[in-house]
């Protein structure tokens, strides 16, 4: 029995869900524009979202392009950050603004009332006029794909979110799904350490410059400009993008595949697509007798929580710059490709974010000064 139903909800005018850098960017932007509000995460700590990847993991982009509106990033500016650098960013970047976040609350229920919404958690219960879900670009549920259990108990498998450093893997060959900027990522370093390593799946394209060299100082700020105002969704190229954004494939950044051939992984373009006799099997029915498994296979979005009309058949929320035309007051941020590809960056999310809070603060305004007209004033 939930025994928060037993208790009279806390009222708050707006309830923001994820203390990442979208939910962060948005609670910067309510502050400015006068809102109540609160933040809420399921995280011990603001940037424990981001301590919890692999070691050596750090930002695509460098330290110049890579800040949330009001607070630069505090590192030379063409350095790429680690994922704890950003982590620590983040929280100071709470603190800077005396952010209202509720740290280590998980939220289990979002349903329409009569009155707004009802946002329910392990702890609590909110009424509140509107919602805001930042709850991650791709979402936080690791995507595997049915066959992983059917491989040999003998074979570690780890999902990328599992990972941390090649020292979890036993001795032996290592087979990683997934080319993306994971599976890159991951098979090199694996590869690096000594491990005989395999990369299964397609590669869509590279980054053509080495992201940490000296034309990239000039390049960086022209790819994000590409990003807000020519990759987004009002023009063709963008439009044609976003569904791949979305359904995780991306162009290699950092380890491309020469790199990746210099360090000894063996790129198969061929997909891992079944087992047999307790092995992985490639698309060209190749058998692959290996140790160890890492499922660079991404993630995907679990709105199931969310009672109201705005999920669409693709399990994607239906809205329009972060606005659901289907339930008003009810808001999305730092979606996959939610106005541009920069959406998912920490350098644009601040763009979406205003723009939400900014549909907040106008629609707060408006239902204040409705409350305030009297029946005679109408008649």
């Amino acid at each position: 029995m939930n025994t928060n139903a037993q208790h009279t909800p806390e009222r708050i005018e707006t309830v923001v869900i994820g203390a990442g850098q979208a939910g962060l960017a948005t609670g910067y932007y309510l502050a400015k524009f006068g809102r109540q509000f609160t933040i809420i995460d399921s995280v011990g700590r603001v940037g424990d979202n981001w301590r919890c990847h692999w070691d050596s993991l750090r930002l695509y982009s460098p330290a110049k392009v890579s800040s949330l509106p009001g607070m630069r990033f505090p590192a030379p500016p063409m350095s790429f950050p680690t994922k704890d650098e950003i982590a620590d960013y983040l929280e100071a970047y709470a603190a800077a603004f005396d952010l209202p976040v509720r740290a280590g609350e998980r939220v289990t229920r979002l349903s329409r009332t009569d009155g707004g919404y009802l946002v329910t958690t392990d702890r609590s219960s909110y009424q509140c006029d509107n919602v805001v879900v930042a709850s991650g670009p791709l979402g936080r549920t690791a995507h595997l794909p049915e066959f992983a259990g059917e491989l040999d108990p003998s074979i570690v498998q780890l999902h990328s979110s599992q990972y941390q450093n090649p020292s979890q893997l036993q001795p032996g060959p290592v087979l990683v799904v997934g080319a993306g900027h994971s599976g890159s990522d991951v098979a090199f370093e694996v590869a690096s350490a000594g491990l005989d390593t395999v990369l299964s799946g397609s590669i869509r394209g590279e980054v053509p410059l080495n992201i940490e060299s000296p034309p990239a100082r000039v390049v960086f700020p022209i790819l994000l400009f590409v990003a807000k105002h020519v990759l987004n969704v009002r023009t063709p190229i963008g439009r044609k993008m976003r569904p791949a954004v979305r359904a995780h494939g991306g162009p290699l950044i950092r380890h491309k595949q020469a790199d990746l051939k210099r360090a000894g992984v063996e790129i198969v373009p061929d997909k891992t697509v079944g087992v047999q006799d307790g092995r992985p099997v490639l698309a060209g029915g190749r058998v692959l007798d290996v140790a160890n498994v890492v499922w660079c296979t991404g993630f995907r979005q679990d709105f199931s929580w969310i009672d109201a009309p705005a999920i669409g058949q693709d399990g994607w929320p239906v809205e329009a710059r972060g606005v659901t035309p289907g339930s008003p007051g009810l808001y999305f941020a730092g979606l996959a490709f939610q106005s541009a590809f920069a959406s998912m960056l920490i350098g644009g999310a601040g763009r979406d974010a205003k723009y939400v809070a900014r549909h907040i603060a106008g629609r707060s305004s408006a239902d204040s000064l409705g409350s305030q007209v009297t029946p005679a004033a109408t008649a």
